[in-house]
């Protein structure tokens, strides 16, 4: 079961056969945010709190399109299949 805080692979997508740490759930949507995983732009409009520009954020993936990783028994052969 993938939770908050755990070792990820992506297995599918842009950022395919790269590691991260997950950082936020939603299990409604049966998606996760993954730390430098699925990065998009997006554009802040400029207020007189905060000032604008384009940021990149993380952005939700799948959880089907994530593997737990074993950190105790991490294998490479795994890694590369």
């Amino acid at each position: 079961m993938i939770k908050k805080g755990l070792k990820v692979l992506v297995l599918a997508g842009k950022d395919k056969k790269k590691e991260g740490e997950v950082i936020e759930l939603d299990r409604k949507n049966n998606r996760a945010k993954v730390k430098d995983i699925n990065m998009v732009k997006k554009h802040v409009k400029t207020t007189k709190e905060k000032k604008g520009g384009i940021f990149s954020k993380e952005s939700f993936i799948n959880l089907s399109n994530l593997k737990l990783i074993n950190e105790k028994n991490k294998d490479k052969k795994e890694v590369k299949k």
